[in-house]
């Protein structure tokens, strides 16, 4: 059994550990602040470039575009896919970054010549201890996205789907669907549905609109900056969920730190209170054999 000195240092080891586990829930609830309020600044842009792409396909319902899907009867899409994986940079959030390389990892037995283009060093160093190959890796800390961040990642990927090497575009991340239940999410990026943005309504007479230089041209750029839009959306959705999953596993991590503490307090106790008597039986004893020894004078 451990003596007193022992316990009392295992003591304190746990509450110094404990000071870092609550230190660092109250750091990512500061942060989980400050990222919902910029993601709650990107719903509305989402909002507008999908009415402006639906007023474009109201005035020409039947424009061609390489960003989405071909016309019934064409030929299917069976090329290779590009996939944006974001991870944290560190781990101590739970099952957060778990969840989004376990869902990777399930994609590339379905299609094994997916291309991972990774944001986070996470999932950089796991997906090398895996040798798994990455076809990019983006050296930005997961913990500051921005909209230029999200702008050069889309350059990125919409080159290489420009270029016919990448068929579909997916993005895999963490989508802060409440505080309670963040979820691992797998998004389409390229190509879209058109039935995506027609509009509910198509009986409904609608205005003619002038397009300069042309649709075409109006239609590439509106999607570029939605996509541009949607990363950086998916950026800022993935920083809220691992702040979020952090706190939970720091809170976690207090209360088992509470529970060892009651433990490690009580075994303390009997320790000190078995020395104490130990030492008062050897007190007695003495005082008895020394009566003993004068009586016996």
């Amino acid at each position: 059994m451990p003596n007193t000195k022992e316990i009392k240092n295992r003591i304190k080891s746990v509450r110094d550990t404990q000071k870092i586990t609550n230190a660092m829930y109250l750091i990512s609830s500061t942060k989980l602040r400050r990222a919902k309020a910029e993601l709650d600044k990107t719903r509305p842009y989402f909002k507008y470039l999908q009415v402006e792409i639906k007023r474009i396909f109201r005035t020409a319902p039947d424009i061609d575009s390489r960003y989405f899907y071909p016309p019934e009867g064409s030929d299917s899409l069976s090329g290779a896919y590009g996939c944006l994986v974001i991870t944290s940079d560190k781990g101590l959030a739970g099952a957060y970054n778990h969840n989004v390389l376990k869902m990777v990892e399930e994609t590339l037995k379905t299609h094994p010549d997916t291309r991972l283009f990774v944001v986070g060093e996470y999932g950089r160093q796991y997906f090398m201890r895996k040798h798994i190959p990455i076809e990019e890796t983006f050296l930005y800390p997961a913990q500051n996205p921005t909209m230029q961040r999200a702008r050069e990642i889309c350059s990125k990927l919409l080159e290489r789907y420009d270029q016919g090497e990448l068929d579909k575009i997916f993005v895999m991340y963490t989508d802060m669907k409440n505080s309670l239940t963040p979820e691992a999410t797998a998004t389409r990026l390229l190509p879209f549905h058109r039935n995506q943005f027609f509009p509910e309504n198509e009986g409904a007479e609608h205005k003619a609109f002038e397009f300069t230089p042309s649709v075409e041209v109006v239609l590439e750029h509106v999607i570029q900056s939605y996509v541009t839009g949607y990363i950086y959306s998916a950026l800022v959705d993935s920083f809220c969920s691992e702040q979020n999953s952090r706190m939970i596993a720091m809170n976690s991590a207090g209360q088992n730190a509470d529970k060892i503490l009651a433990g490690l307090s009580l075994q303390y106790n009997r320790v000190r209170q078995s020395a104490i008597t130990q030492e008062i039986t050897e007190i007695a004893s003495g005082a008895r054999a020394q009566r003993v020894d004068l009586d016996g004078v």
